[in-house]
């Protein structure tokens, strides 16, 4: 008999006669902090979704950041990162600073990050789409650069995903995504994935076995389930998300859209060269001006939910000085043009037009 869907294996342990049973890599299967069958089943669809030869999947996107972190740095040892990124990534490298690891922040663009790379550098950490304001980095420019002078580059390609951009293609070291967002999409799940090409790393896996960040069955079974939809709806998202852009940029309660699908942003010629697809994601962030404006568009919607994540089938809204950039200086959000009134909106599958008419009287209450 062969099912259909892989068994979610909900076991802590397995047997062991004298030495331990081993996985097709090599690792022992014993204990499920260490390998589970459901997971290995996840890591394999992972890979190949990402044309990577390896995957180790974790239990949330900082999880696989923080494990890959220890496994990789020491102490003398310098990171370059761009100054927009997810704001608890930066937190972790920084925190790194007490061990002697140096952290340097870059503008969010391939010549600037670029410019930073120094003969002490020896990981560089980007963002494929930054967050909140969709800058599009050209990571084939960065990942050549990485390449020349023998640097690890590191992507967190969450927000394109897999269905518009392979950076492993380009020569990045590795990828990460939060599986939380876009890969599960149903908002109900967290996870991560770290992938790579070439040998598998036995020291990775250790460190992911020492701090006990591999993702648990159950959620790893949630997660490969996802997967299953996500070329259909990443597809619905992104052409949702230009539909509503096209929109807010005529809006006159709208001071600025960022988002790479439309023609006037100036990140869509990097995002036509890098993506396979006409497609540029389901996030869309946009100015009001003011944190009055801000607040008052998210109390007025009613269809939209007002919550920080992203990826899910639901639209979901924020308001990232008080989320994803609390912590950022206040000069540091003025250079990105992350203001007081930017709203991020993650574009679900729903109806366009349902969207768009919540968002416009959400917008004419503000």
């Amino acid at each position: 008999m062969k099912p259909l869907h892989n068994p979610i294996y909900l076991t802590a342990v397995f047997e062991q006669i004298g030495d331990a049973y081993l996985t097709e890599r090599g690792t022992e299967l014993k204990y499920s902090r260490e390998e589970n069958p459901t997971v290995r089943y996840l890591e394999n669809k992972l890979a190949k979704l990402e044309n990577a030869d390896n995957a180790l999947a974790f239990n949330n996107g900082m999880g696989a950041i923080s494990t890959l972190f220890l496994s990789l740095l020491k102490a003398g040892d310098e990171i370059v990162m761009s100054m927009e990124g997810y704001g608890t990534t930066i937190e972790v490298a920084k925190l790194l600073e007490k061990f002697g690891v140096r952290v340097k922040l870059a503008y969010p663009s391939a010549e600037k990050i670029c410019e930073l790379i120094t003969p002490n550098t020896t990981l560089v950490f980007i963002e494929t789409i930054t967050n909140p304001t969709l800058k599009v980095i050209d990571v084939r420019e960065v990942a050549k650069k990485c390449r020349e002078e023998d640097i690890t580059l590191i992507v967190d390609n969450t927000f394109a995903t897999p269905v518009l951009y392979r950076p492993l293609e380009d020569g990045a070291t590795f990828v990460v995504h939060s599986l939380t967002k876009y890969i599960a999409g149903h908002n109900d799940v967290t996870g991560g994935v770290i992938l790579w090409n070439g040998e598998f790393l036995q020291d990775l896996w250790d460190w992911r076995r020492r701090l006990g960040t591999i993702i648990q069955p159950f959620d790893a079974w949630m997660v490969e389930r996802g997967m299953r939809t996500l070329n259909v709806r990443f597809e619905k998202q992104s052409k949702n998300a230009l539909a509503i852009a096209e929109f807010l940029q005529d809006h006159p309660k709208v001071k600025k859209v960022h988002y790479p699908g439309l023609p006037s942003d100036p990140y869509h010629r990097i995002a036509r060269k890098l993506f396979r697809k006409d497609l540029y994601g389901g996030v869309v962030s946009f100015d009001l001006g003011s944190e009055k404006s801000a607040l008052a568009f998210l109390r007025g919607l009613k269809k939209i939910f007002p919550s920080p994540s992203l990826g899910g089938v639901e639209s979901l809204a924020t308001y990232p000085v008080k989320s994803a950039v609390k912590n950022m200086e206040k000069e540091t959000r003025y250079l990105l043009g992350i203001t007081e009134g930017l709203i991020r909106l993650s574009v679900g599958t729903e109806e366009v037009d349902e969207l768009i008419e919540d968002l416009d009287r959400a917008l004419r209450g503000c």
